[in-house]
């Protein structure tokens, strides 16, 4: 998903000149890079798109797709700069299986009515989803194979439907969208939850959609480039799948601790029962903020230390300290964290 500078629109031709110029660059990025496109939508400002990436070349091809339709749309409306806002969005998407190919179904589904909850379809100028041209479902999966790109993935997204690649298969899956288009309210149209985890909320801010197996999978993942002790990404430090990882940690850390310290389950109703002062809390939060970088606020209250500044001040004591200052099983749970 990518966004106008400022919102501003990134098809700005009345005729779909740009949206055509769009679609003429897509296929040459599908070309160049094997990447394969199963939906699309474009939306005057913003896009969407389904991509598969059998090889690890994502942000390779995703640079040379912006650049290149930048580079194009300024030369035809003369202009100059940057014409996407902030770096693309991108969401892991759980595939195969039952549960992953519902994941896939709700998102084809989402942008497939994009133009519903925007207000453009049904209206004066778009009477339904077929009317509405620029998407994947008009200039794809509605049509027959020699009507529609190569680079399209119809046959895949057809049968993750159920549904064949054939003139009455095609119409259901068309059938399908505008009988939730009747039954919905725009304004959610297409929109769903899955195990607590909200799609609109999860491509605004989120990094996978699909379910917990599936993040622990990734996850798992990120262990071994972490074991490898290969590059991290500037990006990658600040993002959501770093925020989800260092949690993990944190609660191998914290497990630990429970064992360690031979306390009862880990809840934080089992901190808060420890006495006030009791170093044990001033040990767990010491050894998170070395081994992953979770916000003070969020180990003062897992941990029940009030305030992230005094977890600061409760760290900076317990680093200050000698290790005869500390009973025997503080001074081993520190070797086991330095």
């Amino acid at each position: 998903m990518a966004r106008g500078n400022r919102r501003n629109r990134i098809f700005a031709s009345p005729n779909g000149v740009d949206e055509k110029l769009f679609l003429k660059t897509l296929g040459e990025f599908c070309e160049r890079t094997g990447i394969r496109v199963w939906a699309w939508i474009l939306m005057g400002n913003h896009y969407h798109l389904l991509i598969e990436t059998p090889g690890a070349n994502l942000v390779e091809g995703m640079g040379w797709l912006q650049n290149t339709y930048t580079r194009r749309f300024n030369a035809r409306h003369r202009q100059w700069g940057r014409l996407f806002g902030d770096r693309y969005k991108s969401v892991l998407i759980e595939s195969g299986g039952s549960d992953g190919d519902l994941y896939m179904r709700t998102l084809f589904d989402y942008i497939h009515l994009n133009p519903v909850r925007a207000g453009l379809v049904p209206s004066d100028s778009f009477e339904g989803l077929l009317n509405y041209p620029w998407s994947s479902l008009t200039m794809g999966y509605a049509l027959a194979p020699k009507k529609r790109e190569p680079w399209l993935a119809v046959l895949e997204g057809l049968a993750l439907f159920g549904y064949d690649d054939r003139v009455a298969d095609r119409r259901r899956f068309v059938e399908r969208l505008e009988a939730r288009v009747n039954e919905e309210v725009r304004e959610k149209c297409g929109l769903s939850e899955l195990e607590g985890q909200t799609l609109q909320s999860t491509l605004r801010k989120g990094w996978y959609w699909g379910g917990e197996a599936f993040k622990e999978t990734l996850l798992d993942q990120l262990d071994q480039l972490k074991d490898g002790k290969l590059p991290v990404s500037k990006d990658f430090r600040g993002s959501d799948q770093a925020k989800d990882y260092a949690l993990r940690d944190a609660e191998a850390i914290i497990s630990a601790a429970v064992r360690h310290f031979k306390m009862e389950g880990g809840g934080q109703d089992d901190f808060a029962a420890l006495p006030r002062g009791d170093v044990r809390r001033a040990a767990v939060a010491w050894a998170l903020s070395r081994k992953t970088s979770l916000r003070q606020s969020w180990m003062a209250d897992r941990l029940s230390l009030r305030t992230a500044g005094n977890v600061s001040e409760q760290v900076r004591r317990f680093t200050a300290k000698s290790e005869k200052d500390f009973p025997k099983e503080i001074r081993n749970w520190r070797k086991l964290n330095q």
